[in-house]
């Protein structure tokens, strides 16, 4: 915890409360309010806990001013470039970078934690055809605490660290076989001689009447989607995995909760959104109608994919993702797929109009992403689950982080209460 170096002074019914004041290495000062209860007999009132402090972290910042991104200091753009989602998963875990040995053996657990148990086949067997490939990814990484048991004792650091491999290990099996569930396809198993990206893509798109070889373009287009969405500080699912981690939960039992909250269109489908945003234009030439519903203040139609609550700028990671989508695009072909016909020329119009560029309504890596994974072939159903895939090593290093934190307590929200005062019980015949 950082030292406090100055005060703030609250003035309440003629009395005063010198309030502490922590500077963070880098971002805004924060108030610490924890005694204010005690001291003073209030509470702070702030829904959706936009200007408050949580806990205190030193895995992810974020500048929204700015347009930055960082993974424990490094650019999101240098990781996405000289990196991959392995080794930055590394750097979240531990702290730092992985020496070329260290890499390899983690890499090395990894592989060797992606296959499940096979008894969890009949979870997934137990699922409506037609589930949504979100809904069996929350039971699934919740009766992970099921099968194993030489992993959820929070106290223990080993068994901490077995569950961290595991998620992150498992995790694309699990989506993968949501999707061929969903498909009715077989289950593919995960191969020890391929990389995190292509064993992924292996597990969802190849049969077994065929051989299936992993694109390099491809591969690595979706190691990038993981390693930009790896992390992203204090949101919505992170802030739930805390939450339930702070209960003293399985670590599997709070992953779920991650997958769970990031499952809601407002955090996670954002992407799925943007493709139907844009199935709703149709066709490159209605693409000024829609530019102009957008500027419409008395028209609800806004343009998905573009813009960011947090980046009051371009969004750092939607630079990476567009070079992305150009070289995925530029494999695969748009000739025949009206979607991301829309998607690129409605990109240029949008970059092209002062009224977006002015209100830095860039487009975000939600828009760059959709376009990817839509051409890559996926359903929009499999979009957030490949989100959750992406962001369970965020989720677990920030419970990783929580857990060894001697400030953690349970999480207990408190309220402004505007219901009834006390009232006496009114018999059933007097009502």
């Amino acid at each position: 915890m950082a030292e406090s170096t100055k005060n703030a002074t609250l003035q309440l019914d003629g009395k005063s409360f010198d309030l502490p004041i922590f500077s963070p290495t880098v971002g805004p000062d924060v108030i610490d309010i924890r005694k204010l209860y005690a001291n003073a007999g209030v509470f702070t009132y702030d829904p959706g806990f936009t200007s408050t402090a949580a806990c205190d972290s030193t895995i992810t910042f974020i500048d929204g001013d700015k347009g930055e991104l960082l993974h424990r200091g490094y650019p999101i753009d240098q990781l996405a470039e000289k990196s991959h989602y392995l080794e930055v998963c590394y750097l979240l875990l531990y702290g730092d970078l992985p020496s070329a040995q260290a890499l390899e053996d983690f890499e090395n657990r990894v592989t060797n934690h992606t296959m499940l148990h096979e008894q969890m086949q009949y979870f997934f067997r137990g699922f409506r055809r037609d589930a949504h490939p979100m809904a069996i990814m929350v039971g699934v990484v919740g009766a992970m605490s099921a099968f194993y048991h030489d992993s959820t004792d929070i106290t223990d650091a080993w068994q901490r660290e077995v569950a961290s491999i595991r998620l992150i290990a498992k995790m694309p099996t699990i989506a993968a076989w949501a999707y061929k569930y969903h498909t009715g396809q077989p289950f593919v198993y995960p191969r020890n001689d391929l990389d995190y990206a292509s064993n992924f893509l292996r597990m969802c798109f190849s049969v077994p009447a065929e051989e299936y070889e992993v694109n390099p373009i491809l591969s690595r287009a979706m190691d990038r989607i993981f390693t930009l969405h790896a992390d992203h500080e204090q949101n919505a699912s992170t802030s739930t995995v805390r939450l339930a981690s702070s209960s003293g939960a399985n670590p599997f039992a709070c992953i779920a909760a991650g997958v769970a909250c990031l499952w809601g269109p407002a955090h996670g489908g954002a992407n799925q959104a943007c493709l139907e945003m844009l199935r709703e234009i149709g066709t490159p030439d209605r693409i000024p109608e829609f530019i102009d519903r957008a500027k419409d203040k008395n028209d609800p139609f806004r343009l998905m994919g573009f813009g960011h609550r947090v980046y009051k700028n371009f969004d750092p990671r939607a630079k990476v993702m567009k070079q992305s989508a150009d070289e995925v695009l530029d494999l695969l072909g748009i000739e025949n797929n009206p979607t991301l016909q829309v998607a690129k020329e409605l990109e240029v119009a949008a970059l092209a109009d002062p009224y977006f560029t002015e209100k830095k309504l860039f487009p975000n890596v939600d828009f760059y992403s959709g376009i990817i994974l839509e051409a890559m072939g996926f359903p929009t159903s499999m979009f957030t689950p490949i989100f959750a895939l992406s962001r369970t090593v965020g989720w677990v290093s920030q419970w990783k982080e929580m857990i060894g934190d001697p400030q953690n307590k349970i999480g207990r929200p408190r309220q402004l209460y505007l219901g009834s005062t006390a009232r006496d019980y009114t018999d059933i015949e007097k009502r």
